[in-house]
């Protein structure tokens, strides 16, 4: 990502701060600094005007700040927030993100300056991905595949744990290409993956078990996310009629996505499937999510959302099923909304997978 990509952000943010009845914007939420600075340290809040942007961290930061972005910086020696707070005095009209600010930090912005909260207008922006973010999800994307592959051809049943293969796929994605993992790694074996986002348990995968697994790496800081379900040894003729009405529901879902249609509607093409199928009731959550620099972006594709489409984002379709005494069936991947379309960027095939 170049510096004048990021300036670009920024000049974009500040066109829309008269909008807000504000001189200035306060960023804190971590995300949206790297996205409009580059900054990838631990520690930042950005003060953007029409005129100057200004990122306040702390002396670990001093030259990665300077080095990775192109605004002005402010190391701050004790508290990075007093630093704020005694900035904001001459910065007229403050908006601040009101999703991301505890209300301890708001009382001392507020003691020190007329602040406000403003709509999330960094999210807005980073709906759209640029050409230099798709690339990057692009290739989170094929490093992901890469790593799940690889971990399967190493998986034994009756010894491996669920936490051994999400180790395996973990080690894999770093051995990919990938800075680590976009998020905890999901392995359900059996019944446990009637629990959408189980947590990698310690006991030995059966040998004839359902596995669902839920992975996403991480390239320059974009995700991407996947779903399979695998399994190990013969499938019940319930388990091939749940996946069946799955991955119906699923390219149902893909096959609605392009630009001008309302995600609600994409949600709508899965339940309907999954309805006819007499499967509806068991799909619990929402058929997908925007992605990038954090794993759960807008917009989001549930019933009740009211975005728009619109080329260059980049989604997840993933409906599920999950019943308590049979286990979970989801199948999910990563999709690009283009000017035509959609592309489905996960190359992983989707066939009933038996090993």
């Amino acid at each position: 990502m170049t510096r004048a990509e990021y300036r670009g952000r920024r000049e974009a943010l500040a066109a829309r701060i008269a909008g807000q009845k504000v001189d200035a914007l306060l960023i804190s939420h971590l995300p949206n600094v790297r996205y409009l600075t580059g900054f990838t340290g631990s520690n930042a809040t950005l003060l953007l005007s029409q005129k100057e942007a200004t990122l306040f961290t702390d002396p670990r930061y001093a030259v990665q700040a300077r080095q990775e972005t192109g605004c002005r910086v402010r190391v701050v020696k004790g508290p990075t927030a007093k630093g704020v707070a005694a900035a904001l005095g001459h910065a007229g009209r403050v908006g601040f993100e009101a999703s991301h600010l505890t209300y301890d930090l708001f009382s001392l912005y507020r003691a020190a300056a007329p602040i406000r909260p403003v709509d999330p207008l960094v999210e807005e922006l980073r709906q759209v991905k640029s050409p230099a973010e798709i690339s990057l999800i692009r290739r989170s994307v094929e490093i992901n595949s890469q790593a799940f592959d690889s971990a399967l051809r190493r998986i034994r049943p009756g010894r491996d744990t669920e936490l051994d293969l999400a180790a395996e796929i973990e080690f894999q994605q770093r051995k990919h290409g990938a800075e680590g993992a976009a998020f905890e790694t999901i392995v359900a074996s059996g019944r446990r993956a009637a629990l959408p986002h189980a947590r990698p348990g310690r006991e030995p995968i059966a040998s004839n078990a359902l596995l669902l697994i839920d992975m996403g790496a991480l390239s320059e800081g974009y995700a991407s996310d996947m779903t399979r379900v695998v399994f190990l040894g013969k499938p019940s003729g319930t388990a091939v009629r749940y996946y069946q009405a799955v991955l119906d529901a699923q390219l149902a879902a893909i096959d609605t996505v392009r630009a001008g249609v309302k995600t609600a509607r994409v949600d709508q093409a899965a339940r309907r499937t999954l309805r006819r199928h007499g499967l509806d009731r068991l799909f619990t959550h929402s058929t997908g999510h925007g992605l990038g620099l954090e794993i759960h972006e807008a917009p989001g594709l549930r019933r009740t959302d009211k975005s728009v489409l619109r080329p260059g984002m980049a989604i997840t379709i993933e409906p599920g099923v999950y019943r308590e005494d049979f286990g979970g069936i989801r199948i999910e991947d990563t999709v690009l909304v283009t000017e035509t379309g959609c592309e489905v960027l996960t190359p992983t095939p989707k066939d009933l997978l038996v090993i």
